[in-house]
């Protein structure tokens, strides 16, 4: 039986960080919503309660009876679950006079605390909370402060139950991984047993058992999850898995043709499907982002169905659906909400009668990327950037033409090459050109211009729930500028996106 955490979310935006900072110590875990509370087995070895955008003292804000699920195995609750443990033990939870947000630092520790062991007088922890605990229950003890919060941090007398008001998953909080690490390994016991090589393992046999002789298809993409999973599946049921990699015409400069050569490689049984004059007659006249989707996401489903039906008697559909899609597309009563609709979670629909199976969908993007290691799948697809379902649909604002396409493909295939030629591939998270709807005023020979504008975004982020702008060199931006304006026509102005996520997204649409 697999040994996990459970984390149980009230919304925050911080609850997948909690999450990886766990897996990160070779620990699983599983993140339920509040109100979605699985039967606590004797896999489950603790609780973490997170963070939410509302309010403990808010009528109807989320609320569980920590004692009557816990049966003993230790509870840790981070804001707003360390406020809803006091109030609901009979403590004091107000609005604080100043709302406490940002750096901060820990005036008192309580020595040789199991929680706290290791960390530092002075450590820098991150709040962010506009609530704080005014008064504690009586059974419990303060174990922590900063100058400004006199609860910084609690435990139940007599009880591994512990709530801390900062956030020890995120980065700011230097010495939160100490906290953390003291919890699930030290109090909670967990073994540290659960690597890329034991999902390998586990997962094959999983698959063997589950799908037998039974005949898959799978769609492929060319990026690190399809490829990860198809990898998987092979390993597992080898030829009776089908893959289709459809050209739909939103693609980088040539990607279809490389990927599918680069597939071969893998030994993977392949069908390359050209669609491009199906999706783009779909995309007439389309320009509202979500409508876009929705049109490649129905296009993409029927050349699926069309391919598939060519492969008799299939019985499952495989997905690369990753542990993020799952969660961004479900809702936890109102605090988090779906915000976009590419996400391959239940996307299939009921004509095709097929069942599914989703060979990573507890993995996060980079324990994909180590799984992918494992299995020898090679750099050019486990480096490769995150790529877009609707790919450059959602690059290009407004209209889609091939005309724009064109345009777009040799834009960005210069940034993208310009960033490894220049060493800067493998320090990006996710980079790409946009096309914008805008024309501008330029100059070229003598003649004035009015053209078109490329926007460049590259973004830093581990998981792509948040994410900062890259600071490329000036140089280089300078150069890929030049390239561009002087090399595709109908672009006169290159500009640079400097705007993180949040607030903004990374991709425009």
């Amino acid at each position: 039986m697999q040994e996990k955490i459970l984390i149980l979310d009230f919304g925050s935006q911080y609850t997948q960080l909690i999450a990886r900072r766990v897996r990160e110590l070779n620990v699983y875990c599983e993140i339920y919503s509040y109100d979605k509370i699985p039967k606590i087995d004797g896999s489950y070895f603790g609780i973490i309660l997170s963070g939410s955008p509302y309010s403990v003292r808010d009528a109807g804000s989320p609320n569980i009876d920590v004692e009557k699920i816990r049966q003993n195995l230790p509870v840790l609750g981070v804001c707003y679950g360390a406020q809803m443990l006091a109030q609901n033990n009979g403590g004091e939870v107000m609005a604080s006079k100043i709302r406490e947000y940002g750096r901060s630092n820990l005036s008192m520790i309580k020595e040789n605390n199991p929680l706290l062991v290791g960390m530092n007088l002075g450590s820098q922890v991150w709040m962010s909370h506009g609530d704080t605990i005014k008064k504690i229950p009586e059974n419990f003890e303060i174990i922590a402060g900063t100058k400004e919060v006199e609860v910084a941090a609690f435990q139940i007398k007599n009880k591994p139950v512990y709530g801390v008001q900062f956030h020890p998953e995120v980065y700011h909080s230097t010495e939160g991984g100490i906290l953390l690490e003291n919890f699930v390994v030290k109090i909670c016991r967990a073994s540290q047993s659960w690597t890329p090589d034991l999902f390998v393992e586990t997962k094959i046999t999983e698959l063997k058992e589950k799908l037998g002789d039974d005949k898959v298809i799978l769609g492929l993409s060319g990026g690190v999850d399809s490829t990860v999973a198809g990898v998987l599946l092979d390993r597992a049921i080898g030829k009776n898995l089908y893959c289709i990699f459809i050209d739909n015409g939103l693609l980088r400069k040539n990607e279809f043709k490389k990927v599918l050569e680069s597939y071969k490689k893998l030994n993977l049984n392949v069908i390359g499907v050209e669609a491009e004059e199906q999706f783009l007659n779909n995309l007439k006249g389309v320009i509202e982002p979500e409508r876009k989707r929705k049109a490649i996401g129905k296009t993409f489903i029927d050349v699926f169905d069309q391919e598939s039906k060519k492969i008799k008697d299939v019985v499952w559909l495989a997905q690369g659906t990753i542990y993020p899609d799952i969660i961004e597309s479900k809702s936890v009563k109102g605090p988090s909400a779906t915000i976009k609709s590419h996400h391959n979670v239940g996307g299939l629909p009921d004509y095709m009668k097929l069942k599914i199976v989703e060979p990573i969908n507890t993995l996060f993007k980079d324990e994909v990327r180590r799984v992918g290691k494992v299995l020898g799948i090679a750099d050019e697809f486990l480096k490769r950037h995150p790529f877009p379902g609707p790919g450059l649909g959602i690059r290009i604002l407004g209209e889609i033409t091939k005309e724009k396409l064109k345009i777009l493909q040799e834009a960005d295939d210069i940034f993208i090459e310009g960033l490894k030629n220049e060493n800067l591939y493998d320090t990006v998270w996710q980079a790409g050109a946009i096309f914008l709807p805008i024309q501008s005023v330029g100059v070229m020979g003598d003649e004035r211009t009015y053209e078109n504008v490329i926007c460049l975004r590259a973004v830093m982020s581990t998981d792509g729930m948040t994410a900062d702008w890259v600071h490329l060199p000036y140089e280089f931006l300078a150069k890929i500028s030049n390239e561009i304006i002087n090399k595709v026509k109908g672009i006169n102005r290159v500009v640079y996106d400097i705007s993180s996520k949040p607030p903004a997204t990374i991709e425009w649409e």
